[in-house]
């Protein structure tokens, strides 16, 4: 199961409104099929793990990290009903498929073949990989993830606006990575005018990878760029499962204000600035206490001689 969710990981921020599955096909303890979704979201994972796998499919475990989809599809055939005519002898499912159209469907069809079912395998880290498409389909809104790239004392910048660059090589080349996997990146209005940000990706063999743009503005946006008007506007993408804000200060407070960031990364360099610009402007506490019992710490890295943390959301 982890071999198909890192497969499954080659897809994220390309499959959107689809998940980003990935699946594995073992026979005689060999793979014979692997599978993710594909760009726009077809083919599904599971049809090109069949698909390599052939004759070979007949009797081995395929291990899946959602529900195979057990809907009708003018794209392709269901999932379901490919994995019963191949005949595996078992289906190994990390998630439960949320979508109304298979949510159990896909499964009872499994079982009704005389195929085993197992679910609930590495659970934890398929949420994780889709949680752009779990997040659509259980809040009716892009995922969201807020990066923040901060001096020791929580500043981004220069009092003069010079911000080039607080973090490393290193901590630089992981933010790429993390527009990479995302379908859209956003900054607001201050940063756009300050720094005519290009948000692309480069990093070698990934330059394709570029989300599209959006600028968080109450005017109108540039050519090639999504406008959204407020934080909770959002829900209207319904072709966006992960979304990326990346600066500045005020599109930051304007996400964590309407409790709509999910993760918060943070990239901390080993200096200290003083008197600067701060990563987040006001968000309107009255009390400390709404501050505690937010965020939960859930991964640290050392990136050169940077620290990323990464902190979700306790809903």
């Amino acid at each position: 199961m982890a071999a198909a969710i890192a497969l499954g990981e080659r897809g994220r921020g390309r499959t959107a409104p689809n998940p980003n599955v990935g699946c594995i096909v073992v026979k005689d303890g060999a793979v014979v099929g692997r599978g993710w979704t594909q760009p726009g979201g077809r083919p599904h994972a599971e049809a090109m793990a069949l698909q390599q796998a052939g004759a070979n499919a007949r009797g081995a475990t395929v291990y899946a990290t959602l529900e195979p989809c057990a809907h009708e599809s003018a794209r392709g055939p269901a999932c379901a009903d490919l994995l019963v005519a191949a005949q595996p002898a078992r289906v190994v499912i990390g998630l439960r498929d949320p979508d109304a159209r298979t949510d159990g469907a896909g499964i009872a069809r499994l079982e009704a073949a005389g195929i085993a079912v197992t679910r609930g395998i590495g659970a934890e880290a398929a949420t994780e990989s889709m949680a752009g498409f779990l997040s659509r389909a259980r809040l009716g809104r892009p995922h969201v993830m807020l990066k923040l790239a901060l001096s020791i004392d929580g500043r981004i910048a220069l009092a003069s606006g010079e911000s080039r660059w607080i973090t490393g090589e290193d901590a630089r080349a992981d933010a790429h990575l993390l527009r990479a996997r995302a379908d859209m990146i956003l900054v607001g209005r201050g940063t756009f005018a300050a720094d005519s940000p290009q948000l692309d990706v480069r990093l070698p063999g990934l330059k394709d990878r570029g989300p599209r743009r959006a600028l968080l503005t109450r005017g109108e946006a540039p050519r090639g760029w999504t406008r959204i008007a407020a934080p909770h506007a959002i829900a209207e993408l319904d072709d966006v499962n992960e979304l990326l804000v990346e600066g500045g200060a005020g599109a930051a407070a304007a996400f964590l204000s309407a409790d709509l960031v999910d993760r918060l990364i943070v990239y901390r360099a080993p200096i200290l600035i003083g008197e600067g610009r701060p990563g987040v402007a006001d968000l309107g506490l009255g009390r400390l206490a709404e501050a505690h019992g937010r965020w939960r710490r859930v991964a640290t890295r050392v990136l050169g001689s940077d620290l990323r943390e990464d902190y979700v959301r306790m809903r």
